[in-house]
C-alpha cells in the first residue's frame, strides 16, 4: 500500500455514519461513491455489468471481469485484480485510464478533498481575525493553495491521480478550488453563501 490510512483515521476525519465500507478500511463519501454489492450474491458488479468494455479501446485485456467498486464524477472506478490499481472507465469518453496505483492512494485523496469541503472557511485570509476586504478573494487563494497541496503530496507518491488535466481528480480539484463543491451545511458554504 502506498498510504498508510486506517479506519480510525477515516471515521474520525467523516463520522461513522458517513462512512461505506470498501474491505476492511472505508471510504468517506461524499466525493467518492461507492457501489454497493449485489444484496442475493454478496458481489460487486462487474464492468461489463456497467459498460460495453468493446466501446473502449483502451480497456485492459480481461477489464471486463474486473470488480467496479464506486463512482467518481462521471466514471465508473474498478479495481484491476493482478495489479490492484484503480482504473476509472468513463463511458462519455469512452475511455479506461489508470486512476490510482492502489486502493490506498484512491482513499488518500478522496479523505484529503473530503476533509478540505467539510473543514475549509473563506473569509479571515490573513489570520488576523478580521474579515476586512478581499476576504473572499484571500480565502479563494487559500483553498487553491489547499488544493495544490494536495494534488502535490499525493503526486509524489502515486503520480497518476493528477497526471494531467484530463483525470477525473484533476477535474474535481478544479471544481473545489472554484468553490464549487461545498455542501451547503459545511462551513465553507456557510461562509460563501450565508
Amino acid at each position: 500500500m502506498l498510504f498508510d490510512i486506517t479506519r480510525g483515521e477515516i471515521t474520525r476525519s467523516s463520522g461513522a455514519d458517513r462512512l461505506a465500507t470498501l474491505r476492511a478500511v472505508g471510504a468517506p463519501t461524499g466525493t467518492l461513491h461507492l457501489r454497493e454489492p449485489d444484496p442475493d450474491s454478496g458481489l460487486l458488479p462487474v464492468v461489463q455489468d456497467v459498460v460495453d468494455v468493446a466501446d473502449f479501446e483502451d480497456a485492459p485485456e480481461g477489464a471486463g471481469g474486473w470488480p467496479v467498486i464506486g463512482w467518481l464524477l462521471n466514471a465508473h472506478l474498478a479495481l484491476a485484480p493482478g495489479s490492484g490499481k484503480v482504473y476509472a472507465f468513463d463511458a462519455d469518453e469512452e475511455t479506461a485510464r489508470e486512476l490510482h496505483t492502489d486502493v490506498s492512494s484512491l482513499l488518500q485523496v478522496t479523505l484529503q478533498f473530503q476533509r478540505l469541503l467539510e473543514e475549509f472557511t473563506f473569509g479571515d485570509g490573513d489570520g488576523d481575525g478580521s474579515d476586512g476586504d478581499g476576504g473572499e478573494e484571500a480565502g479563494f487563494e487559500r483553498l487553491e493553495r489547499e488544493v495544490e497541496r494536495i494534488r502535490e503530496e499525493t503526486s509524489r507518491v502515486d503520480p497518476l491521480p493528477f497526471q494531467d488535466d484530463d483525470t477525473v481528480w484533476s477535474v474535481i480539484a478544479d471544481e473545489i478550488a472554484e468553490g464549487r463543491r461545498f455542501a451547503g451545511d459545511s462551513p465553507g458554504a456557510r461562509s460563501l453563501y450565508g
